[in-house]
């Protein structure tokens, strides 16, 4: 019997959603195959990444497996290399070796969200940390110790303060959280290295508007502005990052900020294997009608940060956040749903509900259904939408037991990652390369890629 053939391109918020939609209607039918393709094997929570960073919560705190979570929708974890609309299939690649495997489909749900956008800064995207995915908080985390230990050993000044000068670039979201969170890390861990003084540290938030935090007003952006500088965070509002070298962060009009870090979290784009792709774009995002479904390509729809989806009502395209990408993948879900079952499509409609933000230190500010919110509550508001949104209960259940810990007792200022480590993953991955055996063809098996159902507990 021919399956319809369902394909996710995506494992974050909206390819998640949407596998959980389909989980539980149509996955488990005979005649319908649904596939999630996620370069990751879980899904990562990102409104809580900069806690990772900061040490307030471990890497598996945010992350869920998704195998664990999807019962009847087969997982695969490749990259997509391309994706071919006329011939409906996509080409993924997988291994170190980059091996490739065709997908076809019927029905294609793109939800790749969106990657850093360096634009073309000379020496940032080489150099520059980012705050985009577990990895980097991981990274950013070991960078700060590393920056610590090795300034207690330096005796020249001028090299210990580039390496006690931590600079963040972009003040939205990611960029504010980030740069709170790193300000309390680093001062509350000063006192554990008695050749360091907290006088010597400098945390520096560059940003190219007149006030940070545009999306939730100018009134909460210049009290997140007030409560940084309070906590000794120079911020440089209408000044952007034009390179990052080894003489450090350099700004606009030849002012160069002496740095060994950066963290760029300053732009977003599409994914690189979207820019090819035929139909109408919008700075580099897919343009889909109000059924989220692409115009001329039926059976191809998608959602999230990579979509460019009109709302009707305002005459703009919906924000990339994760409230509305969510939402917009169940409901391209059920559309998709729709149509399998011969049922009409219906519009998407959804308006924000609220945007919140931490600046560190049991601070935050929010804006929920226009009513502004700021200082400790709206910080705490912040945790308890979040930790209700955090998907499965064992997850919850860890993040408020760190939370409540953290309330007693330091965080641990451990560093995970030193340089013998990196010299060790280095030279494994070099083995491995060296050393993969690239499995012959063989002829395709009926149950390959089917899901297996769970075994009974």
């Amino acid at each position: 019997m021919t399956k319809t053939r369902v394909l996710i391109l995506g494992g974050g918020f909206g390819g998640l959603h949407a596998a959980l939609h389909f989980d539980k209607t149509i996955a488990a039918e005979a005649g319908v195959e649904v596939t999630l393709v996620s370069r990751e094997n879980f899904v990562l929570f990102t409104p809580m990444l900069h806690e990772v960073a900061a040490g307030d919560l471990d890497l598996s705190d945010i992350v869920s497996p998704l195998r664990e979570m999807l019962k009847h929708v087969c997982f695969l974890e490749a990259d997509v290399e391309s994706i071919d609309l006329a011939d409906r299939h996509v080409t993924v690649t997988f291994g170190l070796i980059r091996q490739e495997k065709r997908l076809a489909y019927d029905h294609l749900l793109i939800a790749l969200g969106s990657e850093t956008n360096f634009f073309d800064r000379p020496g940032v995207e080489e150099r520059a940390l980012t705050m985009k995915s577990l990895g980097d908080a991981f990274v950013l985390r070991n960078q700060l110790l590393a920056m610590l230990e090795l300034a207690s050993l330096v005796e020249d000044s001028a090299a210990r303060r580039a390496m006690l000068t931590f600079v963040v670039a972009g003040g939205g979201f990611a960029g504010v959280e980030t740069v709170g969170a790193l300000n309390d890390f680093v001062r509350e861990a000063v006192p554990y290295y008695p050749a360091l003084r907290e006088a010597e540290l400098c945390v520096v938030l560059v940003h190219p508007s007149a006030v940070i935090l545009p999306e939730l007003g100018e009134s909460l952006g210049r009290y997140a502005q007030a409560k940084l500088a309070e906590r000794k965070v120079v911020i440089r509002t209408e000044t952007r990052v034009t390179a990052f070298s080894e003489r450090g962060v350099e700004l606009g009009e030849g002012e160069t900020i002496a740095a060994q870090t950066l963290v760029w979290t300053a732009g977003v784009t599409p994914p690189v294997v979207l820019r090819n792709l035929p139909g109408k774009k919008e700075k580099e995002r897919i343009v889909v009608d109000e059924t989220l479904e692409m115009p001329g390509f039926p059976g191809v729809w998608a959602v999230g940060d990579c979509a460019w989806i009109p709302d009707a009502k305002t005459g703009k395209p919906h924000p990339p956040t994760a409230q509305h990408a969510l939402r917009e993948a169940v409901h391209g879900a059920k559309n998709i749903v729709a149509v399998i079952r011969g049922k009409p499509k219906t519009p998407f409609v959804f308006k924000t509900i609220g945007q919140l933000a931490t600046i560190g230190r049991r601070t935050g500010v929010a804006n929920i259904l226009g009513i502004h919110l700021s200082g400790l509550f709206a910080w705490w508001l912040w945790r308890t939408i979040y930790l209700a949104k955090l998907p499965r209960f064992e997850k919850k259940l860890r993040v408020a037991l760190d939370w409540t810990l953290d309330l007693f007792f330091p965080r641990d200022f451990v560093q995970h990652l030193t340089v013998h480590g990196i010299e060790r993953v280095h030279r494994r991955l070099a083995y491995l390369r060296e050393h993969a055996v690239i499995p012959p063809p063989r002829e395709p098996d009926a149950d390959a890629g089917r899901a297996r159902p769970k075994p009974k507990q």
